[in-house]
């Protein structure tokens, strides 16, 4: 199976030299922000279809899980308790006092809770799950930039639609030199396309101007795949047609992921008053 061939050797520490190694003097295993993210929805879905396979490695799993989401309170623990998440704030930060891309924060607390409900863990399960919501908020608070708000100027609220890379102190509607605008403005606030988007992105207003804010086409297809996701909220048809001529894909991205995508989006326009009946977006606040 494509999962145990890709995830198991970096948990087995055979994977071309790759692995994953504790540094005692940090308290920390060496892996980037939110990249264990990902390793945990993989392993949540190997421990749920192959639960043998799943109770083998549940120590390496929990390891690396409390890498970033350690509750333990004692000095002697092995890990930071909390390591990117501002208790203050309320949303983590990927690096110090910078956090630049909220769909993976989002992803990694959603991921632990995950891995909580295959263990049946339900602490986890709860924990994870209402870090993620936390970081939901956050990101439509501080991140998604709406005219009328008055948390940005009008100036900044009119020209920018997220915000690209927001610090401690000051924010940025880019991120870095390495980056154009426009990816960061879509596709690092939206990766990885995931169930929980929906939550993130269940503002269609705000959705709709931050698509049509947006160049006509990208340098590359592999960013394009995110905006059309987003127009795929309100626009199924048209955003099919899109992604079905898309050439490339983002890493972890596919094209079976995007029709899986667009084609569990509910067209709202055909739901009816909100008396009537509730879509997904009117369950929820925005």
């Amino acid at each position: 199976m494509f999962l145990h061939e890709t995830i198991q050797p970096w948990l087995d520490g055979t994977s071309d030299g790759k692995s994953f190694r504790y540094d005692a003097k940090w308290g920390r295993i060496g892996i980037e922000a939110y990249s264990a993210g990902y390793f945990l929805y993989g392993i949540a879905v190997l421990a749920k279809i192959d639960p043998a396979w799943g109770m083998k490695y549940k120590p390496k799993a929990y390891s690396l899980m409390a890498n970033f989401m350690n509750l333990a309170r004692g000095s002697n623990s092995k890990y930071t308790r909390l390591r990117y998440f501002d208790l203050y704030k309320l949303h983590s930060w990927a690096s110090g006092g910078e956090q630049d891309s909220t769909s993976e924060a989002v992803n990694i607390y959603y991921s632990a809770a995950l891995m909580g409900l295959a263990y049946g863990d339900i602490h986890l399960a709860s924990i994870g799950s209402t870090l993620a919501s936390l970081e939901i908020h956050a990101a439509k608070m501080w991140w998604h930039v709406k005219e009328g708000d008055n948390i940005y100027e009008d100036d900044f609220a009119k020209e920018n639609k997220l915000v690209g890379f927001l610090l401690a102190n000051h924010r940025m509607s880019k991120m870095r030199d390495c980056y154009t605008e426009w990816e960061i403005k879509i596709g690092l606030h939206v990766l990885p396309l995931l169930p929980i988007t929906e939550f993130l992105f269940n503002n269609v207003d705000f959705v709709k101007d931050l698509v049509k804010s947006t160049p006509s086409e990208y340098v590359l297809d592999m960013w394009m795949g995110f905006v059309y996701a987003l127009e795929g909220i309100y626009n199924n048809q048209v955003a099919l047609k899109k992604i079905r001529g898309l050439k490339g894909f983002d890493v972890g991205n596919t094209m079976s992921n995007l029709l899986w995508w667009i084609h569990s989006r509910h067209d709202y326009r055909k739901m009816g008053s909100c008396h009537e009946k509730q879509c997904c977006f009117c369950r929820y606040s925005c």
